[in-house]
């Protein structure tokens, strides 16, 4: 192992890091929360249980360090130039990335474990979904920047509005969330917050 991997300036191998969260995300998938474990997924990645101890303390750790990773990569909001294909596209990311991405899986199973783990469900909010919430706040920032949507919008209450029913169908009801259901929300939030400028 330390022939192979190179510490980072943090002492961390950045190569095995990524190969532990792979590992996790891979057997979350195949095994459920309870299948995986901290050997197995040192075994997947082809790391010592003992380096994997010096970075995480257990696999809830890893696991949200997995969706954290994720969540920057796939749902940092591009720039479209205009309010409705930002939110469009942004929705329509959001929902294919909790019903279809392994990290989706993730997220579930930390959700679910998150209800009987009240120490863990206020680090998941805290310390991780909060980025996340950072991140959804964007497009509809630069709306109110661009004059698309009034200065006096109430962000907080529109990130609920657009992505709450989003999360009840992926966590509750298990509908479908296609492309048709995002982009409504999207023109329904529109006819209700939309200046008509930009």
């Amino acid at each position: 192992m330390t022939g192979t991997h190179h510490g980072n300036r943090y002492g961390r191998s950045e190569e095995a890091r990524q190969a532990v969260l792979h590992a996790a995300d891979d057997l979350l998938v195949e095994r459920g929360f309870a299948g995986v474990t901290i050997e197995g997924v040192a075994a997947r990645a082809g790391v010592a249980k003992q380096t994997i101890y010096r970075w995480w303390s257990s696999k809830v750790d890893i696991l949200l360090d997995t969706l954290i990773d994720d969540m920057a990569k796939e749902l940092t909001p591009r720039d479209h130039g205009d309010v409705s294909r930002d939110l469009r596209a942004h929705l329509h990311k959001v929902a294919l990335f909790l019903t279809r991405a392994d990290a989706g899986a993730v997220f579930r199973a930390l959700v679910g474990h998150a209800q009987h783990d009240p120490a863990m469900a206020a680090r998941l909010r805290a310390d991780y979904l909060s980025q996340q919430r950072a991140r959804d706040r964007i497009p509809l920032e630069r709306a109110v920047e661009r004059g698309e949507l009034s200065s006096e919008t109430d962000i907080e209450v529109a990130l609920d509005e657009l992505l709450g029913p989003v999360h009840y169908r992926v966590l509750v009801t298990g509908e479908p969330v296609p492309r048709k259901f995002t982009d409504h929300l999207v023109d329904q939030f529109l006819v209700r917050y939309g200046t008509g400028r930009g």
